[in-house]
């Protein structure tokens, strides 16, 4: 029997990238798979297909994270569809570069509502629905070791989600649900093909720094997410792994 069989997960920001390789590793492991998006419809309807055409389920419900009544509604969908809930992944994210005096009231805001505030609505509303034995698995990122030049306003989303991540394992523990943090280094996605990282002379010094000589993919981040939403981790919470080549 799969590993995940029997469970449902909801996947925040899955319809790219990094999300949509950690709800394809879910529904291989057997988890029934929401795949929520902002905006791309195509995007994540393309991930429902490729669940459902190896044999898995999934469906796709767009929702801002960052609204409550759409983080409501999102969990909502899950629960209502597939009866239950038992996984959490927080992977939406926006990123953004800009040195200290470029640095705006509405990059911040805007950063700072997806990339937090949507970790807390999010998990708001799950934890009235996550069966005990849950796992809730937010996506942080390496970057907040590496204090990137640029970096100053999503380096500090990621660090509060290792901060409240820290604080939720207390508040859940009592439920025997597990809270525990990913931190991905440097992927090849849409997301840094886009911010044109990849192949530029940037990219490439990171993957010089990289011990493991290579950039990340997105399967390598979520096979570490579905061991920690398994029953493999039961007694793994709190935990912050790191998953970057051994970037430091």
């Amino acid at each position: 029997m799969k590993k995940l069989a029997g469970k449902v997960a909801v996947v925040t920001g899955a319809s790219k990238g990094i999300g949509a390789g950690i709800a394809k590793a879910l529904a291989q492991d057997g988890a029934a798979v929401v795949i929520n998006y902002a905006s791309s419809r195509a995007g994540a309807n393309a991930v429902v297909d490729a669940i459902t055409s190896s044999g898995g389920k999934a469906i796709a419900v767009q929702g801002d994270v960052s609204v409550a009544a759409q983080a409501q509604g999102l969990i909502a969908a899950a629960v209502t569809h597939f009866g239950r809930l038992d996984i959490l992944v927080n992977n939406s994210g926006v990123f953004d570069v800009a040195p200290v005096e470029h640095v705006t009231e509405d990059q911040y805001r805007r950063l700072f509502d997806v990339n937090v505030l949507g970790v807390l609505l999010t998990t708001q509303a799950a934890i009235k629905h996550l069966e005990e034995g849950g796992s809730v698995i937010n996506i942080s990122s390496s970057i907040t070791s590496l204090r990137t030049p640029g970096t100053s306003v999503y380096t500090a989303t990621k660090a509060a989600v290792n901060a409240i991540s820290g604080v939720l394992v207390k508040e859940l523990a009592p439920r025997n649900i597990r809270v525990n943090v990913v931190s991905p280094g440097f992927v090849v996605t849409e997301g840094t093909k886009t911010a044109g990282i990849v192949g530029s002379a940037m990219g490439a010094g990171i993957v010089a720094q990289t011990p493991l000589g290579r950039p990340g993919q997105p399967d390598d981040i979520a096979r570490v997410v579905a061991f920690l939403a398994s029953d493999d981790a039961r007694f793994v919470t709190g935990e912050e792994i790191t998953a970057s080549g051994g970037l430091r």
